[in-house]
C-alpha cells in the first residue's frame, strides 16, 4: 500500500499539485515569519550576541537589556572575587535625542558606551579593529550602515545627541536593534552625552569574561547571592539574551500580532490543503472502489491516503526550505533582520507535517464513497 501511495503521487502528480503548492506556500510563510520574528525580536539582544562577554551584572529584575538602570561601579569587586573572572568592563547604555544636519525630526537613539580597546568585549563580534580605533577620537560615533538614511547623515558628517556635537566616523553591520537606532561610542564620549543623570559615570552593566564560559550560569548564581554596595543581579550571556528576546516577544505585546498571524496562516493552509486533498481523493474514487472490490480493506485505503498526505507535506516542505533559504539570503544582503537555524526549521517541519496529516484526516471522509457499487453506476 505504501508503494501504491508513492506511485499514485508520481503518475497523478497533476491531481496533487495544488495540495503541494498550498503546503509549500504555507510552509514558506511559516519559515519566513519565524525567521523575521527571531530576527526582529532577537535584535533586542544584539548587545549580548554581538559581544564576547560571558557574564552580565545589572540591576535586579531587569527584563531586557534596554530596561537597565545604573549600578554602582564598585560592584565590579563582586566579579573580581570570582576565580573564573579574568576581565571586567563597564557598559553604559541610555537613550537620547538625535538632531542631524538634515531635517529628519527628532530620532530616538540608544547610546552604547563601550571600551574601545582592540580586545574590548562589547560588540567585539561586529566591530572591526579599525572602527574601534576610530572611536578613540573624542565625540566620535559609529552607526549601522542601514540607519544612515534614517539619521540623515553620511560618514564624516556631524550631528547632535542631547545637544552635544558628535561626528560619524564609520558604519558597521549587525548593529540594528529593536525600538530605535543604536549609536556606538567610547565610554568617555558616552559620559559626556549622558547629561540627564546625576551620576553619568555609573555604568548600566558590568560585563565579564570567564576562563571557562561553560561555568557562566554557575558563576552568575554565586554572584547574585553576594551582597554589595548596591542592588545587583547577574546573568549568563545566554540567559540574558533569551530573557530580552522573550520579554519583547511576549511581555511587551509586540509579538502577539505576529503569533496570531502565524496561527491564521496555519489554519488557512490546513483549509486549502484539506480541500485539495479531498478533491484528489475524490478524483480517484473509482480506483479506490476497485481496490475495495478486489479485497483491499478500508483500513489499508485510509493508510494510502495518509501516506499521500505525508509525501505531499514532505515535498512542499522541501520546496519551501529551498525558497526560504534563497529569500533569507537576499534579506541578509538587504540588511533585513532575519535569523534562521536548525531549531526553527525543525519547529516548522513539525507544524507543516501536522498540517499535512490533519488535511489527510479530512480527506478520509471521501473514502466512504469508495464502495464497489460505485463501479456499477
Amino acid at each position: 500500500m505504501v508503494a501504491l501511495a508513492r506511485k499514485t503521487l508520481i503518475y497523478e502528480w497533476r491531481r496533487f499539485l495544488p495540495a503541494m503548492v498550498a503546503i509549500a506556500f504555507a510552509s514558506l510563510l511559516l519559515l519566513l515569519q519565524a525567521s523575521l520574528v527571531l530576527g526582529i525580536f532577537g535584535s533586542s539582544s544584539v548587545y549580548i550576541s554581538g559581544s564576547d562577554a560571558d557574564l552580565w551584572l545589572g540591576y535586579p529584575g531587569t527584563q531586557s537589556v534596554d530596561q537597565g538602570r545604573a549600578i554602582n561601579p564598585d560592584a565590579a569587586t563582586l566579579l573580581y572575587m570570582q576565580p573564573q573572572v579574568v576581565r571586567v568592563e563597564p557598559f553604559l547604555w541610555f537613550d537620547g535625542d538625535w538632531r542631524g544636519p538634515v531635517d529628519t525630526g527628532g530620532v530616538s537613539v540608544f547610546i552604547s558606551g563601550i571600551d574601545v580597546r582592540p580586545d574590548g568585549l562589547m560588540f567585539s563580534r561586529v566591530l572591526d579593529p579599525s572602527l574601534r580605533a576610530a572611536l578613540r577620537e573624542p565625540d566620535s560615533i559609529v552607526v549601522d550602515r542601514a540607519e544612515l538614511d534614517k539619521l540623515g547623515v553620511h560618514v564624516g558628517d556631524s550631528a547632535y545627541i542631547n545637544g552635544q556635537r558628535v561626528r560619524v566616523v564609520g558604519v558597521g553591520r549587525g548593529l540594528r536593534t529593536l525600538g530605535g537606532v543604536n549609536i556606538l561610542t567610547s565610554l568617555d564620549t558616552a559620559r559626556r552625552l549622558n547629561v540627564d543623570v546625576a551620576q553619568p559615570d555609573w555604568p548600566t552593566y558590568l560585563v565579564a569574561k570567564l576562563r571557562n564560559p561553560a561555568q557562566a550560569r554557575h558563576v552568575a548564581r554565586r554572584v547574585s547571592r553576594l551582597h554589595g554596595s548596591s542592588p545587583h543581579a547577574a546573568w549568563s550571556a545566554a540567559d540574558f539574551a533569551r530573557r530580552s528576546t522573550l520579554f519583547w516577544l511576549f511581555d511587551s505585546g509586540a509579538g502577539a500580532g505576529v503569533l496570531f498571524l502565524a496561527g491564521v496562516v496555519f489554519l488557512v493552509g490546513a483549509a486549502i490543503t484539506s480541500q485539495t486533498l479531498v478533491a484528489a481523493v475524490f478524483g480517484s474514487i473509482r480506483e479506490y472502489a476497485t481496490l475495495n472490490a478486489l479485497g483491499v480493506g478500508m483500513r489499508a485505503l485510509r493508510w494510502v491516503v495518509l501516506e499521500q498526505a505525508f509525501w505531499v507535506g514532505a515535498v512542499g516542505l522541501v520546496v519551501a526550505s529551498l525558497g526560504g533559504a534563497l529569500l533569507i539570503w537576499i534579506a541578509h544582503l538587504k540588511d533585513v533582520p532575519v535569523a534562521f537555524d536548525l531549531s526553527i526549521w525543525l519547529i516548522c517541519f513539525i507544524l507543516v507535517m501536522a498540517l499535512a496529516i490533519l488535511s489527510g484526516l479530512f480527506a478520509l471522509r471521501t473514502l466512504r464513497r469508495a464502495d464497489p457499487a460505485e463501479l456499477l453506476r
